[in-house]
C-alpha cells in the first residue's frame, strides 16, 4: 500500500516561485551567512551566491543577451555553470547546457538548430570546454568571482523568443536529446517544470538547509540538474559540484561530510570495484541518503551498496521530456527489489496497451506519463512535439512497464532502444548516421549490451562495402571527431549484410555476433 505523502512535500507546491534564480533571492534573504557551495578551495555563501549570480546577469547583458535569446552553455561542473544557470534564468534567456565532452560537430548542430546569440565555455573548469573555444575562437577572460570563461561571436542574425511573466510559459532550459543527425530534438522545460521537480523530488528525498549535496552528476543532464542540484537549492542545501567522476574523488568527498549522494548504477559500480581493489572504507560518514537513476539498477550493486552504506540505495524512474523524474522509491517506504517506486505526487503513470487503455496491476504495457514536470514541447518541432504528447497531455515514454500490487512501477524494457551509457543517453540512430557516413560502410546497426560493471555498451553491427573493409582504427577515428566519447561504439562487428524486412528495415532482434568483430 502507497504510504501518504508527507506534509511538507505538499506544502512545497504552495511555493514554487516564477523563476528558477528566485530561489537565489529567497536563500540569500533568509539564510545568507549559510554554506551555498564548494568548489574546491572557493567557498560561497548564499550571500556570495547571489553576489556571483548578480555579477553573471551583468555579464550575459553586457555581452549583448537578451530576454528570449538562447544561450549556450559548454560546461563541466563548477561554480561558473552554476552562476551562469541561475543567471540567465533571472534575465529570461533561455539555458543550453551543453556537455564540454560532446563533438564539434554535436556542439556545431546544438548551436544552429537553436539559434543562439551566444556560446559561453567554462574554461576554468573544462580544459575540453577551453579547447572548444580555441576551436571557435572565442575571447577569453578570468572573471574574478567565475573563474576563466570564453564567449564567443555575437550572433546578430537571431531573434529572441517571446517572453512570459509566467514561469508555466517561460522556458527555463532547453535540452537537447541528440546532435548530429540532421534534426536535433530540442526539450523545452519551463521554470515550472524544474520547479516543481526541484521541490518534490527533493521534498521526497528529505533534503535539508544542512545537506552537503554532491554534484557529479552533469548539469547538462537533467537528473543531474533538476534532481540533484535544484532540488538540494530548492531545500537551502550546500551543493558540492565535481566535474568529473573519480571513485577515489568520491570516497574521499564522502569522507568529508558528503550527506547525499546520488549517481548512475555505472558509478556505484566502480566505488565497489575501487574499494575491493584498494581496500578503502568510508568510516565515519555522514551519508543519510543515496540513490541510483538515469539506468536500470543491477540487483547486485543496490545489495553491495546497501551493505556499504549501512542504508537503502533508492531508485526512480525518469526521461528528459518529464524533468525528468516520474517515480521514485520512498525514504519512508524502501524497496528491497529494483522497482523505481510509486509516481511522484500530483504526477500520474499509467501501462496501456497498444490501444491506449489502461491495463491491470502486473500486466505489461507502454508507460504514460502527465503532471507538471511535462515538458512544453520539443523546440521548433510541432509536429514531433504531437507525437510525444498526445491530445489528453499524456507523454508517451517508449518505455515498457508493469504496476505491481503496492502500486510501485517496475520497468521492463525501452521500447525506443535508447541506450544509457553512464547515465548519458545514447541514441542508436544518431551513432548509425555518423557510422553510414563512412566510404568503407554501407549500413549500420547499434544496440546496447549489459556489460560487467552495470554500464551498457554501445555496440555496432556494420555492413562494410566489398572488397576494402575498414580496419577498427578508422571506424574508431572517424566517431571520435563527430560524436562524444560515451557515444562511440567500444565493440564493432563487420558484416557483409545485415537482417532486414523486404522494405529494407533492419531487424534489430535477429542481430547476433558475426565474423569479424573488431
Amino acid at each position: 500500500m502507497i504510504p501518504p505523502v508527507p506534509q511538507h512535500v505538499i506544502d512545497r507546491m504552495q511555493d514554487l516561485p516564477e523563476r528558477l534564480s528566485d530561489l537565489v533571492w529567497r536563500w540569500e534573504k533568509r539564510t545568507p551567512e549559510a554554506p551555498a557551495l564548494i568548489d574546491g578551495d572557493i567557498r560561497w555563501t548564499f550571500a556570495d551566491q547571489a553576489q556571483a549570480v548578480g555579477a553573471a546577469m551583468v555579464l550575459l547583458r553586457e555581452s549583448g543577451v537578451r530576454p528570449g535569446d538562447r544561450v549556450v552553455l559548454v560546461n563541466e561542473n563548477g561554480r561558473a555553470i552554476v552562476a551562469l544557470l541561475l543567471a540567465s534564468a533571472a534575465i529570461d534567456a533561455w539555458s543550453i547546457i551543453v556537455n564540454a565532452r560532446l563533438s564539434p560537430a554535436e556542439i556545431d548542430a546544438v548551436a544552429a538548430h537553436s539559434g543562439a546569440r551566444r556560446l559561453i565555455f567554462t574554461t576554468e573548469a573544462s580544459p575540453d570546454a577551453a579547447a572548444h573555444a580555441a576551436r571557435l575562437e572565442a575571447r577569453r577572460l578570468e572573471h574574478p568571482l567565475l573563474g576563466g570563461l570564453a564567449i564567443s561571436r555575437l550572433n546578430e542574425a537571431t531573434d529572441p523568443e517571446p517572453v512570459f511573466a509566467s514561469g508555466k510559459e517561460q522556458v527555463a532550459v532547453l535540452v537537447y536529446t541528440s546532435g548530429t543527425t540532421g534534426d536535433p530534438k530540442g526539450v523545452m522545460l519551463t521554470h515550472r517544470n524544474l520547479l516543481f521537480i526541484a521541490a518534490i523530488s527533493g521534498g521526497m528525498r528529505g533534503f535539508r538547509s544542512d545537506d552537503l549535496i554532491y554534484g557529479v552528476l552533469p548539469l547538462s543532464h537533467v537528473f543531474g540538474l533538476a534532481s540533484v542540484f535544484l532540488g538540494g537549492l530548492y531545500a537551502g542545501s550546500c551543493f558540492m559540484p565535481r566535474a568529473r567522476f573519480s571513485a577515489e574523488q568520491t570516497l574521499a568527498d564522502i569522507r568529508a561530510g558528503v550527506t547525499a549522494l546520488q549517481g548512475v548504477p555505472a558509478m556505484y559500480a566502480k566505488l565497489l570495484a575501487h574499494i575491493r581493489a584498494t581496500g578503502a572504507t568510508i568510516d565515519g560518514h555522514k551519508l543519510r541518503f543515496t540513490s541510483a537513476g538515469g539506468a536500470p539498477l543491477d540487483p547486485a550493486i543496490k545489495r553491495n551498496c546497501e551493505a556499504l552504506f549501512g542504508q537503502p540505495l533508492h531508485n526512480g524512474y525518469g526521461m528528459t521530456e518529464a524533468s525528468p523524474s516520474m517515480a521514485m522509491t520512498r525514504v519512508d517506504c524502501p524497496r528491497t527489489d529494483s522497482s523505481v517506486g510509486q509516481a511522484l505526487p500530483f504526477v500520474e503513470l499509467i501501462v496501456v496497451d497498444s490501444d491506449g487503455k489502461p491495463l491491470a496491476t502486473g500486466e505489461v504495457g507502454d508507460i504514460w506519463c502527465r503532471g507538471p514536470g511535462v515538458m512544453k514541447g520539443y523546440y521548433r518541432a510541432p509536429e514531433l512535439t504531437k507525437t510525444a504528447i498526445n491530445p489528453e497531455g499524456w507523454l508517451i515514454t517508449g518505455d515498457v512497464g508493469r504496476f505491481d500490487a503496492e502500486g510501485s512501477l517496475h520497468v521492463v524494457g525501452r521500447s525506443k532502444e535508447l541506450i544509457i551509457r553512464s547515465g548519458f543517453n545514447v541514441y542508436p540512430p544518431e551513432v548509425e548516421g555518423v557510422l553510414s557516413a563512412h566510404p568503407k560502410v554501407v549500413q549500420a546497426a547499434v544496440i546496447g549490451a549489459p556489460s560487467e560493471d552495470g554500464n551498457e555498451e554501445v555496440v555496432a553491427y556494420v555492413q562494410v562495402a566489398p572488397g576494402c573493409p575498414p580496419s577498427r582504427e578508422e571506424l574508431m577515428a572517424h566517431c571520435a571527431e563527430r560524436l562524444a566519447a560515451y557515444k562511440r561504439p567500444s565493440r564493432f562487428i563487420l558484416c557483409e549484410s545485415l537482417p532486414a524486412t523486404p522494405t529494407g528495415k533492419i531487424l534489430k532482434h535477429r542481430l547476433a555476433v558475426q565474423s569479424h568483430p573488431l
